[in-house]
Formats: C-alpha cells, structure tokens, sequence
C-alpha cells in the first residue's frame, strides 16, 4: 500500500507480490485541506491518523483501514484546536511504541516562550482512550531545544531537552524528560555531562532491559574537532543515570575512517549518528555517515546549522510548536549547493558502553542541489545489517547492497538483479516492510516508481 496526496487528491495505490498495481483506492474521507497524514501498519490493518483544518479549527482524527484500503468503521476525531488563521504546519506529533501497542498523539503550544504546554492523548492499538493529559513544560532559555521524541512499549513518552551554546554551537545542559502513561507532570533530571562539550544528543529507547541510551560525540574544545563518543544510559525504574562513558577514537580508528584528504585529527568531523540499534543483551550498535555540503566560496560544516545537513533541528517559534522545520538547501544567496555522503562506520558497544569492534563501509557520494539519490538506506534482516547505496559503475549509477554481520564482518554482495537502466533509486526514503524485504522509490524519466528488494 504506498499513500499519494497531491492537490487535496489522497489515495492508496496497492500492488501485488509482484509489484504490479491491482487497484487505486480513493480516500474521499478525507478533507480537502489535509495537513499531516501518519501511519502505524499492523499484520492485517492499518491506522491512518490525519490532520485537517476546518475553518478556524485544526482536527486530529484516525480511520482503520484493511489491506484493501477499505475503511473499517467510522472516522474517530481525536482532538481539536483553535488557532484563528490560515495554517499549514503539522501542530499535532504521532509517536508509536516498538510493538505498537501504545500510541501517543500529541501538541505543543509555545505562545509563552518561557513554559510551554503540552497535551498528551495515549491510546491503545485500537484507538482507544488510555490517557489524556495538559501539562507544563518550563523553557528557560531561547536556545533550548528537544531531541526526537519516544514512546516505550509501557506508553511513557521520553525526551531530551538541551541548549545550544549561542544558538547553533556546542551542547550544554542535558535534562531527561519523562511522562509517565499516568502521570499529570513531566519528570525533569539533569543528565549531568558537566564541562564536556558535545556535540549533539541522541536517543534510543531499550525495552527489553528498560533504559534509554543517549549518545553524542564529544569535543575538548569549542570548534575543536571530534575526540570520541560520549554514551550515558539512563535507568527507567530509578530515574537516574546508571552509567556514564566516554570512547576516544584511536589513531587505528581514525586512519580507517578518514577519507584521503583528511587528516587524523579531523577523521570525524564530518560524521553525523544515523542510527542506534540495542541488543538484547544490552549493548548496542552506533551507526555514522560522513556527510557534508559545499558551496562556491562558502562551504558548510557541523557548526553551520542543527546537526546533519539532511536531518531536521527542533526550533520553536510563536503559537504550536513545529518541531519539523528542514534545513535551507540552497545555502547563503541562493547558490547551488553540492550534497556529499561518504563512508558509513559501525561501532558495537557492549552493555556497559565498552567498544567491541568497529566496520567501515567506503563509498563516496554527491549530488547538486538535492540529496534524493545520496545517503543509504538500513534493512536490519537480523542476522545481518545490509546497506543499500548508489554508486557510479562506469557512468552507471547502480545499487549497492554491503552487510555487516553480527561479529563485525563486512560483506560485498554482487549487484541487485533486475535493475533496468534507467531506475534511479533513492535508498534513503526507504522503508522496511519486513524483515527480509524493502520498497525503494526510485525514478524513471519524470515517473515516481517504487521497487521491491527481497533478501
């Protein structure tokens, strides 16, 4: 099933095992001025949680739909605001627990900069009410930013709440936000990082052993470069952090991560954290992507935006909080800008945030303008982690697929079958479907196309 809204016209083409289209399926349900549209997918069913405006009010709603895009039931109106204009920004955030049992829609309104208000709705897999909550959240500084937001498979939401030196420099003052699924106040603790000067923070949530794990790299001095990787693990019965540590990257590191024109030193200024995915046993794998941009006389680096040049920074602005607000592609005074994706490194941690053994997988990307068909895409088959990328093959762009095993193994496979000149694949708006399988959009002439890839 691949959603398309275009000019107020949504619906749901689905195709076969084939990937041959067996029918369109109009969503005439669904208002004209649609602002967000969400999905949490099932094994028979699907949710599809939308945003409208009506006039002076926004709308959050969720309609259940099979897998022929039938709608099963009526439409459930969620929640309501009143904002008086015009709007096309998202105000309402959907977040799902990793076994979907759990899910959180939510709104942010920041018209007082200094405590902003939260209104959390937690319900089950069915749609069905558990929890509804208005709560404060206190803003001190202007610099103050949230990290991604989670949900655990408990229903409690987690985030960070950091500032930024001078706006867009280094981290300082991590706190770790909880709410509870019952809980009418925000649990607020200082993660405590103390002098260190980090870079920016990310969080995973492990469910299997109830903690979350943020990690950041870190620098000894302000525009310095990289030193390592500080990982801190915060318990969720107790808290608390429960363990702290810092991994500077050695010299046989560095040499393996650079690329040639780079000194040892700066190996790691250029990486930016993609993914974390946990163990059962507690530890965890660190995946990184070098990534840049470059500009006539004006080239852009880690200190010139919110972290990487393709993610997202979490500013706030006056009435709801739009935490999705893209980075400016074009860079200053409109010139073009040339989009870089290099090497992947992948780091595994043990339980107590102790480096097992680290894998690098060389490539070398860049694109003028747009980043559609750089970067890569992470299909997690468990016993392998496979990485599919473009690269140039004698004036070809072909599709790469490079894995790596549970003990740290790098393995090149030959290029995918049935790739037909003149699909240009964009691995990075993938999407896993299961656990051996992915849809790749990709274009062919001025056709938006979507492939299958089966391991």
């Amino acid at each position: 099933m691949v959603f398309k809204s275009n000019n107020s016209n949504n619906a749901v083409s689905i195709y076969d095992n084939d990937m041959k289209l067996l029918q369109r399926v109009p969503l005439s349900f669904m208002p004209d001025r649609t602002i967000n549209v969400d999905f949490v997918a099932y094994s028979d069913h699907c949710w599809l949680i939308y945003e409208y405006q009506k006039k002076s009010i926004v709308h959050s709603a969720a309609v259940k739909l099979d897998g022929n895009a039938q709608v099963i039931g009526q439409p459930i109106e969620l929640d309501t605001t009143q904002i008086g204009f015009a709007n096309s920004n998202k105000i309402y955030t959907v977040v799902a627990s990793e076994d979907k049992q759990r899910i959180m829609v939510f709104k942010i309104n920041s018209k007082n900069s200094h405590n902003f208000l939260f209104t959390t709705l937690l319900f089950n897999s069915n749609m069905e009410s558990i929890d509804r909550h208005r709560l404060y959240l206190a803003m001190e500084d202007k610099n103050e930013l949230f990290t991604d937001f989670y949900l655990d498979n408990e229903g409690q939401l987690e985030f960070a709440k950091y500032e930024r030196s001078g706006g867009n420099d280094y981290v300082m003052h991590v706190q770790v936000v909880s709410k509870a699924p019952s809980a009418d106040s925000f649990s607020v603790k200082d993660l405590g990082i103390g002098e260190r000067i980090l870079d920016e923070i990310k969080m995973k949530v492990d469910n299997n052993n109830k903690r979350y794990i943020l990690s950041g790299f870190y620098f000894k001095q302000r525009r310095g470069n990289v030193e390592g990787l500080y990982a801190a693990i915060w318990d969720k019965a107790t808290d608390s952090k429960i363990a702290e540590k810092e991994t500077p990257f050695s010299d046989e590191l560095r040499a393996s991560a650079k690329s040639s024109d780079a000194n040892l030193k700066s190996a790691f200024n250029d990486y930016y954290i993609k993914n974390i995915i946990t163990k059962r046993d507690g530890g965890y794998l660190m995946v990184c992507e070098a990534e840049y941009t470059t500009n006539r006389g004006n080239p852009y680096n880690r200190w010139d935006y919110y972290g990487s040049p393709y993610g997202y920074g979490y500013p706030y602005g006056y009435g709801y909080y739009n935490p999705y607000s893209p980075w400016n592609r074009y860079g200053p005074y409109g010139n073009a800008t040339r989009f870089h994706a290099e090497d992947i490194m992948v780091l595994s941690f043990d339980r107590e945030s102790n480096i097992q053994w680290n894998s690098v997988i060389p490539k070398t990307q860049y694109d003028d303008d747009n980043d559609l068909l750089i970067s890569h895409q992470l299909v997690n088959t468990g016993g392998e982690l496979h990485f599919l990328f473009n690269q140039y093959e004698r004036r070809n762009l072909l599709l790469n697929d490079q894995s790596i095993s549970p003990e740290g193994h790098v393995t090149r496979y030959p290029t995918l079958r049935n790739l037909d000149r003149g699909y240009d694949f964009m691995p990075r708006h993938g999407k896993q479907i299961s656990s051996s399988e992915t849809i790749i959009p990709c274009f062919n002439r001025n056709y938006l196309c979507f492939a299958k890839a089966n391991f």
